[in-house]
């Protein structure tokens, strides 16, 4: 059959094309300068979520999925993406994606199993079942990447700018050194502290060396401000629980690179816990880190670990975060918010972008 082609359907080709490749820009390429960015993490798929209805009121520059967006703990695909889909059919979660860029990283729950690490057999099928439900475009690195899904976007210019970088948790994680089942029971759980602790083990590592290469690269690029994103607590010292603790040659190697490359500006926001906090840590350092956890959009944990760096008290009631920053100021304002179902500031911490940039 011969076909025809006016100048006017050449036209609409053309422009539904263009519309298409729009769409598929990653989340970085679509807002710059970003005033208001919202993230979360811990959100059943099963439950209803309502504290969407007030993130979606703040029409945020840019919303960060931190991990557990889903609990899939299984090993069978199918229901791994059958559980996305019940998020993705949230009538709040639908109007976050029409209104918001979203980026997102995966924790334990979402990667496949409970506290699952680089031995979870599946994890190949789940990076694509989760970039899939994320609109990452086909041609991502983060689809073939060998060893894990981490990334990082640059959002503004100049003066003006963040970097979230986003580490990868669990596709190279080593082993969990666990404490004893009578040691458990008879004195961890009294006081509120999981099964583990930090491991002995030399080189044992949640991110793996390719990874950590990266990571160290991101860290010097030019950046007003170095969000990140991290799927579990980093400055924590001790919770017994999964922790950037667990893995102390992890910790101490980001410390130290913050100080060899005089990296200005960073701050830290993570979930996975169940509760919500604000933490400072200092030791050996230029200045101050602030770190925000903000969990769960519907998960809760009475049993709060102590936390010998948090700021004020916590929260385990559902909870977001919020990130805002004042460009207008001579001296940019920071602003990170925990916020509840309705909205409303739980907890904060307000301080100047110089206060966090001590290197000229």
């Amino acid at each position: 059959m011969k076909l025809l082609f006016s100048t006017a359907m050449i036209t609409t080709t053309l422009i539904s094309c263009a519309l298409v490749s729009f769409s598929a820009l990653s989340a970085a390429e679509k807002i710059t300068a970003p005033q208001k960015i919202l993230f979360g993490s811990c959100g059943h798929q099963d439950k209803a979520i309502p504290i969407f209805d007030a993130i979606n009121k703040e029409k945020a520059d840019l919303f960060i999925f931190l991990g557990d967006n889903i609990y899939g703990d299984t090993n069978d695909m199918q229901v791994l993406a059958d559980k996305y889909q019940k998020l993705g059919a949230k009538p709040g979660f639908k109007a976050l994606r029409e209104q918001t860029p979203i980026i997102a990283m995966w924790d334990d729950h979402d990667f496949g199993q409970n506290d699952a690490g680089k031995e979870y057999p599946q994890k190949e099928q789940s990076r694509h079942i989760m970039l899939d439900f994320f609109q990452e475009p086909k041609t991502s690195i983060r689809r073939t990447r060998p060893d894990g899904i981490y990334t990082s976007y640059m959002y503004g210019k100049g003066k003006q700018t963040v970097q979230v970088i986003m580490p990868d948790l669990r596709w190279n994680r080593d082993a969990l050194n666990h404490v004893s089942e009578v040691e458990y029971y008879t004195k961890r759980k009294a006081n509120n502290q999981g099964p583990y602790s930090p491991t002995d083990v030399k080189g044992a590592s949640m991110l793996g060396e390719a990874q950590w290469q990266w990571f160290e690269q991101e860290l010097k690029k030019p950046a007003a401000i170095k969000l990140i994103s991290s799927s579990l607590q980093l400055l924590p010292d001790f919770t017994g629980w999964e922790s950037w603790a667990n893995f102390p040659e992890d910790r101490a190697r980001l410390f130290a690179l913050i100080k060899k490359h005089r990296v200005n500006g960073v701050l830290i926001i993570s979930g996975d816990t169940h509760w919500g906090e604000i933490s400072k840590y200092s030791d050996n350092l230029d200045y101050p880190l602030t770190e925000m956890t903000s969990s769960g959009l519907t998960e809760k944990w009475k049993d709060v670990s102590p936390n010998k760096h948090r700021v004020g008290q916590f929260t385990h009631e559902v909870n977001y975060g919020d990130l805002s920053i004042d460009w207008l100021q001579v001296d940019p304002a920071i602003s990170l918010q925990l916020k509840g179902i309705d909205g409303k500031t739980i907890m904060q911490s307000q301080f100047s972008l110089s206060s966090i940039s001590p290197y000229k």
